[in-house]
C-alpha cells in the first residue's frame, strides 16, 4: 500500500547572494527591470477567476487606479519586448495588457500577465514573482539539464518568468488520461519514468501533479508527450529523499500504478539509464556553467542544517561514495550527486544505485 508523501513545512524564501547575482549578470539573466513585484501589489480590487467548468482556479484578477494603471500596464509592456526581444520597444504601440492576475497559493505569490498584440490578438504570459535563490537555482538547472530551454529574469528581488506551456498535471490525469490509447498510456508511463528519474537526479522536489504540465505533440499519425516541470522552488531544500521523486506523490499514483502494471523492472531501469545518459551528457555539454552554478550553492544557503544532514545520509546509504557523508550543504551534495552521476556514465555502469 502506497502512503502519500507530505511535506510538513512551508520552504522559507532565500535571498539572492552577491556571488549568484555576478553569475546572473555573467549569463544575461541580471537585467535592469522598469517595475518590481512590490508595485504590483498597489491593487485596489480584485474579482475571482473562474475557468470554464465555473470552478474557482485560485487567481485573482487584479484591478488599479487609473493613475497607477498607466505607469504598471507600459512597465509591464516593456518586460515582455526585455523578455522575446532584447528590450526592442517599437512593438510597445502594439501591446495590450489584457489581465494582471494573483495567486495567493504557493510560496511565491505570483502576478501572471496576459499580454496581447492588438494587430493578431495573439498572446503570451509571464509571471512576476519574489525572487527567491532555490527557485532561481532550479530555473538554471532546468535550463541545463532538461530538454527544454527556460527564459527567465532576475532584477533585485524581482523574478520574471516566462510562461511554460502545457496542460497541468492534475488535469490531465483526471481528465484526459482516462481516454488516452493503451499506447499513449504506455509513452505516458515512459516519460514519468524518465522525469522521476530527472528530478531525482537534480534534487528537484514536491513535483505533484499540479507542479509539472504534461506537452502533448503531433508527430506523424500519433501524439508525443512530455512531461515539463512548472514549480522550482523545492530546489534543494527538502531532506527526506523521496521528496525529490514525484512517484511517492499520490497526485501522481495512476501513473505510477500503470507504471507498475505495463512495464516489467527491466524495461523501467532501461529508460531510467536512458535519461542517466541525457543528463550526464548535459553536465559535460554545460561543464563550465554548471560548475560556477554549484559554486554559487556551495557558499550559498538553500536549506536547514537537519535538512542537509537528512538528506546526505540517505543519499550515502544508497550510493556508499564518503563524498556524500562529508557534505556541508545542498551545494557539495548536488555536486557530488553530479559527479556520481558522471562517473558512472565515463565508466559505463549500469548499475541503478539510488
Amino acid at each position: 500500500m502506497k502512503e502519500d508523501l507530505k511535506i510538513s513545512l512551508k520552504k522559507p524564501s532565500y535571498p539572492v547572494c552577491s556571488k549568484l547575482k555576478s553569475y546572473l549578470n555573467e549569463y544575461n539573466r541580471n537585467i535592469r527591470l522598469p517595475i518590481f513585484y512590490e508595485d504590483l501589489l498597489r491593487f485596489n480590487g480584485s474579482v475571482v477567476v473562474y475557468d470554464k467548468n465555473d470552478k474557482d482556479t485560485l487567481w485573482t484578477r487584479v484591478f488599479y487606479n487609473e493613475s497607477d494603471r498607466l505607469d504598471i500596464d507600459l512597465s509591464l509592456k516593456k518586460i515582455y519586448t526585455i523578455l522575446h526581444s532584447d528590450g526592442n520597444e517599437k512593438t510597445i504601440p502594439f501591446l495590450n495588457v489584457d489581465a494582471v492576475d494573483f495567486c495567493t497559493f504557493g510560496n511565491s505569490k505570483p502576478f501572471r500577465i496576459k499580454i496581447r498584440n492588438v494587430l493578431n490578438d495573439n498572446y503570451a504570459y509571464f509571471y512576476v514573482k519574489k525572487a527567491d535563490a532555490s527557485r532561481i537555482y532550479g530555473l538554471e538547472l532546468e535550463h541545463m539539464l532538461s530538454p527544454f530551454n527556460l527564459n527567465f529574469l532576475v532584477y533585485n528581488t524581482t523574478l520574471i518568468e516566462e510562461h511554460i506551456t502545457g496542460i497541468p498535471g492534475d488535469e490531465f490525469i483526471e481528465s484526459l488520461l482516462p481516454n488516452c490509447t493503451l499506447s499513449e498510456k504506455s509513452q505516458i508511463a515512459k516519460e514519468f519514468v524518465k522525469f522521476n528519474e530527472r528530478c531525482m537526479i537534480r534534487l528537484l522536489g514536491d513535483m505533484r501533479a499540479y507542479n509539472y504540465v504534461i506537452v502533448p505533440t503531433h508527430d506523424f499519425d500519433s501524439i508525443v508527450y512530455k512531461i515539463r516541470a512548472i514549480d522550482f522552488d523545492q530546489q534543494c531544500y527538502e531532506g527526506k529523499f523521496n521528496v525529490y521523486r514525484p512517484q511517492f506523490f499520490k497526485e501522481n499514483f495512476t501513473i505510477v500504478n500503470f507504471v507498475s502494471q505495463q512495464f516489467q523492472k527491466e524495461s523501467i531501469n532501461q529508460y531510467k539509464l536512458e535519461e542517466r545518459s541525457m543528463v550526464a551528457k548535459r553536465l559535460i555539454s554545460f561543464d563550465k556553467r554548471i560548475k560556477k552554478l554549484l559554486d554559487c550553492m556551495q557558499s550559498d544557503t538553500v536549506s536547514t542544517p537537519e535538512n542537509v544532514v537528512l538528506l546526505k545520509t540517505k543519499i550515502f546509504d544508497y550510493t556508499n561514495d564518503p563524498k556524500f557523508i562529508k557534505s556541508k550543504n545542498m551545494g557539495e551534495i548536488l555536486k557530488h550527486t553530479f559527479d556520481f552521476v558522471k562517473r558512472n556514465y565515463k565508466t559505463e555502469s549500469t548499475d541503478i544505485v539510488f
